[in-house]
C-alpha cells in the first residue's frame, strides 16, 4: 500500500501530472465563451463538409438562448433533445444552458414507452428534433398525448446547404411537419438577436445541468443528476490527462458517437469545445466513411466503442490509407477486449487508449497514462481528484486489499450527486461516506491500476463460483475467426447457472463447432468457467451507442425456457 493509504495510484502518475491539480470548475458555456476569445475564426464543427467557425457557433448558441427563452425557457425548465450527431445538437445544448434550463437527452433508438417514460419523469416541457422520418412523427405523437408542450423541429441539412442528395439521405428520408402554435421550426428559433437574459450561477456544484437518463438494463430507466460543476470537472480532468498530447486550438476531432451518449456528449462535444477543437460530426458510423476521414482530412482523435475498432479492423482499407495523422484513439462505453486493443494498436501505429468510466461519473473514472508500459487487461489509473476503492461484494463496509474482487466504488467531484426523483435509488447507490457503488466487480494492484472483471448483474454462479463473463470472451476473442462475442449466463440444471456464448465470426473466416471451441478453451479457462452452449450468429445486438448488448440474449433465453416449461 502507498504511504498515503488507499491513495496508492500516486506513484503511478507520470511527471509532471499530479493527481491533485487543480481542477476548474463553473457553468458549462464557459467553454464555448473560452474556446470563441481565443480561437474565433478557428473552424468548430466540420458537417457534411459545411464549416462554421467559433464566432458563427457563439453568434447561433447566443440566437437559441433567446429563442429559448421566448418559448419560456428557465432556471427549473427541462428541454429535450431528440437528436443524431448534426449542428442542431450543440446549437440546442449550449443554448437551453444559456437560458438557464437544464438540458435531457433522448436516444433516437429509444422506444416510444422508454420516451413517454423518460418525457413524463424528467417533466420535460420542450423538445428539440429533426424533421426526419425516423424522428419527428413519433415525437408529435407524443406531444399530443404527454407533458410535452412545445416541438421544435429542425431540417437536417439546414445547415450544410449544399449536400448532396446521398448525405441528406443518410438518416432516411424528411417527413412532412405540422407547423403551427405548438410546432416551431428550428430556423424560427433562431430567427432573433441573441439578446437573451442571463441567469448567473450562484452555486455550479447544485446547478442542474443535465438529466442523463441511465440504460434502464434493470427497471425503468433512472436520471443521473449531471451539474454544471460534474461537467467542468470532467473537462478538467480530460485536460489535465491529455495536456501532453493535444494542443488547443490543432486538434480535429472525428464524433461518429451519437452525442446522447454521456461518453459522446463528454469527449466528442464539450472536451472538443474546450480544446477549441474542429469536430468532423458524423450522422452514423460507416468503417469505409470513417477511415476515409481520417485519411484525407487528418484527423488527430477518434473516440469511440469497442464494436466500431472491431469493425475498422476488418475493413481491407485499414492497411491501405494513411492513419498516422492519429494522435489519440479512445475506447470507453464496454470493455475493450486485449486482442483487439493490441490489435489496432499495431495497425493504426497510435495507442488505442482504455478507460473506465460511466454515467453517473460524468464518463471519466479512469485512465491510462501516455507513456506508461501497457499493463493487459487494465483500464489504467483514477483520473485526478477521483477516488476509487474495492468494496466487498457482500455489502459489508471497509476495503479490499490489493487483488481482491470487490465492487468497484469511486468519489469525486465528477461524481453525480445522485438520480433525479429516486432518493431511494440514490441512498442505495451511495456509501454512507459519499463513494458511488458502480455495481462494477474489479479489483486494485498494488500501484493502484484498476482491472474491471465484469458487471455484478453479468456475474454467473456456477456451483457456487463466481464466472465472469467477460474473462469467457477474451478467451474466444484469441480465436482467429472470431469477430465478436457475447457470453450470458444460462439455467444449469447441474450447475444452477452456466455460460453460453453468442459468437459472430469474421467475413471468410471457417466455422467451427461447439467442440472445436472447446478444445480451444481448454487452456485458457478453469474448469468452472468452461461454457454449456455456443451459437453462432450474423450479428450480435447492439445497443443505441453501438455496444454489444446482452439485454435481448438473456430475454431469449429466458423466453425459450419459459416455452420449454409451457
Amino acid at each position: 500500500m502507498n504511504a498515503n493509504g488507499q491513495l496508492r495510484w500516486l506513484d503511478s502518475y507520470p511527471d509532471p501530472l499530479r493527481w491533485d491539480v487543480e481542477l476548474p470548475t463553473g457553468p458549462v458555456w464557459t467553454l464555448l465563451e473560452q474556446a470563441v476569445t481565443q480561437y474565433p475564426d478557428h473552424p468548430a464543427l466540420n458537417f457534411l463538409g459545411h464549416r462554421l467557425n467559433y464566432r458563427q457557433l457563439n453568434e447561433l448558441v447566443n440566437r437559441a438562448a433567446c429563442g429559448f427563452q421566448r418559448l419560456g425557457v428557465k432556471p427549473g425548465v427541462h428541454v429535450g433533445l431528440y437528436l443524431p450527431n448534426t449542428p442542431h445538437y450543440v446549437i440546442a445544448f449550449m443554448g437551453v444552458l444559456r437560458a438557464g434550463g437544464t438540458v435531457v437527452n433522448y436516444s433516437p433508438l429509444d422506444a416510444e414507452r422508454t420516451l413517454a417514460h423518460k418525457i413524463e419523469d424528467s417533466e420535460t416541457a420542450l423538445m428539440v428534433t429533426l424533421d426526419l422520418a425516423a424522428l419527428y412523427p413519433k415525437m408529435a405523437g407524443l406531444c399530443a398525448n404527454s407533458r410535452l408542450q412545445t416541438l421544435i423541429v429542425g431540417h437536417f441539412t439546414e445547415f450544410a446547404p449544399d449536400a448532396s442528395a446521398e448525405q441528406a439521405n443518410l438518416l432516411g428520408p424528411a417527413t412532412e411537419v405540422a407547423f403551427g402554435e405548438h410546432c416551431r421550426s428550428f430556423a424560427s428559433l433562431l430567427d432573433n438577436d441573441g439578446d437573451y437574459t442571463a441567469y448567473p450561477l450562484d452555486d455550479a456544484a447544485t446547478a442542474l445541468a443535465v438529466l442523463q437518463y441511465t440504460g434502464g438494463t434493470t427497471g425503468a430507466p433512472k436520471g443521473a443528476m449531471l451539474t454544471h460543476a460534474n461537467i467542468t470537472a470532467s473537462c478538467s480532468q480530460l485536460q489535465a490527462i491529455l495536456d501532453e498530447s493535444l494542443r488547443p486550438g490543432e486538434e480535429r476531432v472525428l464524433a461518429v458517437l451519437p452525442p446522447f451518449h454521456i461518453y459522446a456528449l463528454m469527449i466528442n462535444m464539450l472536451f472538443s469545445l474546450r480544446m477549441a477543437a474542429e469536430v468532423y460530426l458524423h450522422p452514423r458510423f460507416d468503417a469505409e466513411t470513417v477511415l476515409r476521414e481520417i485519411h484525407d482530412n487528418r484527423i488527430t482523435t477518434f473516440p469511440g466503442v469497442p464494436t466500431m475498432f472491431i469493425g475498422l479492423l476488418a475493413h481491407p482499407l485499414t492497411a491501405q490509407l494513411d492513419l498516422t495523422s492519429l494522435k489519440l484513439c479512445n475506447s470507453g462505453g464496454a470493455p475493450l477486449p486485449l486482442e483487439v486493443q493490441q490489435r489496432y494498436s499495431q495497425m493504426a501505429g497510435c495507442a488505442l487508449r482504455e478507460g473506465w468510466g460511466m454515467t453517473e461519473t460524468t464518463t471519466t473514472g479512469t485512465f491510462t497514462p501516455r507513456d506508461a508500459t501497457p499493463r493487459p487487461g487494465s483500464c489504467g489509473i483514477p483520473v485526478p481528484g477521483a477516488q476509487i476503492r474495492i468494496a466487498p461484494l457482500d455489502g459489508a463496509p471497509g476495503s479490499l486489499p490489493p487483488g481482491e474482487r470487490g465492487e468497484v466504488c469511486i468519489a469525486g467531484a465528477n461524481v453525480t450527486a445522485g438520480y433525479w426523483k429516486r432518493p431511494e435509488a440514490t441512498a442505495e447507490a451511495m456509501t454512507a461516506d459519499g463513494f458511488l457503488r458502480t455495481g462494477d466487480v474489479g479489483y486494485m494492484d498494488e500501484e493502484g491500476w484498476l482491472y474491471i472483471v465484469d458487471r455484478t448483474k453479468d456475474m454467473i454462479l456456477c456451483s457456487g463460483y463466481n464466472v465472469y463473463p467477460r474473462v469467457i470472451e477474451e478467451a474466444i476473442y484469441e480465436h482467429p475467426a472470431v469477430e465478436e462475442v457475447s457470453v450470458i449466463g444460462i439455467d444449469d440444471a447441474y450447475r444452477g447457472q452456466a455460460p453460453k456464448a453468442f459468437i459472430k465470426l469474421k467475413a471468410g473466416a471457417d466455422p467451427f463447432d461447439f467442440a472445436q471451441l472447446q478444445a480451444f478453451l481448454e487452456s485458457r479457462l478453469g474448469k468452472h468457467e468452461r461454457l454449456a452452449a455456443m451459437e453462432i450468429r450474423a450479428a450480435l445486438p447492439r445497443t443505441p451507442v453501438g455496444k454489444l448488448s446482452k439485454k435481448e440474449l438473456v430475454e431469449e433465453e429466458q423466453q425459450k425456457r419459459h416455452r420449454a416449461i409451457a
